[in-house]
């Protein structure tokens, strides 16, 4: 993967620096997500973890009993406002793609339909516009994944702030990335007026589609025990970077199995992959997952997790209820289902996650549980939960203040620190809306002098 987005594209605001004073978060509403929320609390982080989390009384108690140079610490009044753990956009392309109609700026496929070895995080602009708008949001950190072809690649986790791309991509227990992308194939034939092909021709298409994914993977299950067995055995970099999902070969590497993200929406699609996955011992991750709550049984005997991209979008079929996408987290929820909410939507838009949480809690989902499907949910899924995810004692400093529940849309992120360092909100569309109200001053300022002077000419109309 190349970087290709054009000059035109780029942020050019400052990074910010990292901070070795101890900065404390006081007076707000703390949502910790892990353990309840404690109101009117402070956040004490310190050389980019948080060091402790305190009740007023707790922290009236510190103050009065460690002694330390106060002048040095950096003090955020959040009074009458809220903190929560940084958002985690679990699917998006951010990095990968700046205007999605030019294909010279989006970087998101390789050529082939098996590129296990591509890995998302080397081919990210640091400087996409798309990083500093979105994070004024409060999403502090984004899943980007590779889409060409069946077996696309390994998806990465990025901070939204830094220099250069290992600055952004953050180390996991397999290196950097979260989980292999495979796009499971329809497993139905089409029955449309524009699909050309009988459902004879399809379904041989289905099966042979199938029977190429089977084999290749059961090459890199030979390949994974080969390697276990004689440590010399040549190495094939397309199955070396599939050796962590099998359970054996993972525990061999000392690691956790990471996860396959699945993306299946229809049910044939789910209930094929995951007993395919489940036959090999793989862990699966749905990505969609529409029709889950339909095969929940199967979903939760298997211990699979979903993402679901969205709840803005239209039912799938003419027969689906009005509210079905805005309802599915509910019902993954009472269906007992882990899950996470993505935005679904383009990246340019990915800013709009909280607003999509928000959705599933007007339509029966308890908002703590929306709160968590946009924070320690897909942390969890995306192995990160030991450091990201909730506001705990230990973990990353890495967390929003916010005027307002950060669920409503009329509330605006005012602070926010990534692994303790303190981000600048500006970005393209703050400077332009200064841009043009200043128009509006400068024609306001120029009325006010023409009547001082009693000319009554009036100022140029927009």
């Amino acid at each position: 993967m190349t970087v290709t987005t054009t000059a035109s594209a780029q942020d050019l605001g400052l990074k910010a620096p990292t901070d070795a004073r101890s900065i404390a978060i006081v007076g707000g509403d703390i949502h910790t997500i892990s353990s309840g929320t404690i109101e009117k609390g402070v956040v004490h982080m310190q050389g980019g973890i948080i060091k402790d989390v305190f009740t007023p009384s707790e922290w009236d108690f510190y103050k009065a009993t460690i002694k330390t140079n106060w002048g040095q610490w950096e003090i955020v009044n959040a009074e009458g406002k809220h903190v929560y753990p940084g958002l985690i956009g679990a699917w998006s392309q951010m990095g990968l793609t700046e205007f999605q109609a030019i294909d010279q700026s989006n970087d998101t496929n390789e050529t082939g339909w098996a590129t296990p070895e591509t890995i998302a995080a080397t081919a990210v602009n640091p400087d996409s516009t798309l990083i500093p708008v979105t994070r004024s949001n409060g999403v502090l950190l984004s899943a980007t994944y590779p889409s060409g072809g069946t077996i696309s690649g390994r998806a990465s986790v990025i901070r939204m702030d830094g220099w250069t791309m290992p600055e952004l991509a953050i180390e996991t227990r397999w290196g950097r990335s979260v989980g292999l992308v495979v796009n499971w194939p329809n497993v139905r034939p089409v029955r449309a007026w524009w699909m050309r092909d009988n459902e004879e021709e399809q379904k041989k298409r289905i099966e042979e589609t199938l029977r190429k994914i089977g084999t290749f993977f059961d090459q890199a299950a030979a390949y994974a025990r080969a390697v276990e067995a004689d440590p010399t055995t040549p190495k094939d970099l397309r199955f070396e970077a599939m050796r962590p999902i099998f359970p054996e070969a993972a525990k061999a590497l000392g690691v956790e199995a990471m996860p396959v993200l699945v993306s299946a929406g229809e049910v044939d699609q789910i209930t094929h992959a995951v007993n395919f996955f489940a036959e090999r011992g793989v862990r699966v991750v749905l990505v969609g997952g529409r029709d889950a709550p339909l095969c929940a049984d199967l979903i939760k005997r298997a211990n699979v997790s979903v993402i679901v991209l969205g709840t803005f979008s239209v039912p799938r079929r003419d027969d689906s209820a009005y509210d079905e996408a805005y309802t599915l987290p509910a019902r993954l929820a009472d269906a007992g289902i882990e899950f996470a909410i993505a935005s679904g939507d383009d990246t340019a838009h990915e800013r709009n996650l909280p607003y999509n949480a928000a959705m599933a809690a007007c339509f029966g989902l308890d908002q703590d549980v929306a709160l968590r499907s946009i924070t320690l949910a897909p942390a969890k899924i995306l192995g990160l939960d030991a450091t990201y995810g909730s506001i705990e004692k230990g973990k990353s400093a890495t967390l929003i203040v916010a005027d307002g529940p950060i669920l409503e849309i009329t509330s605006s992120v005012t602070a926010a620190f990534i692994d303790g360092r303190r981000i600048d909100l500006s970005n393209k569309q703050t400077v332009l809306a200064e841009k043009y109200r200043e128009r509006y001053r400068q024609m306001k300022r120029a009325d006010e002098n023409s009547n001082a002077k009693g000319t009554n000419t009036p100022a140029r109309k927009p």
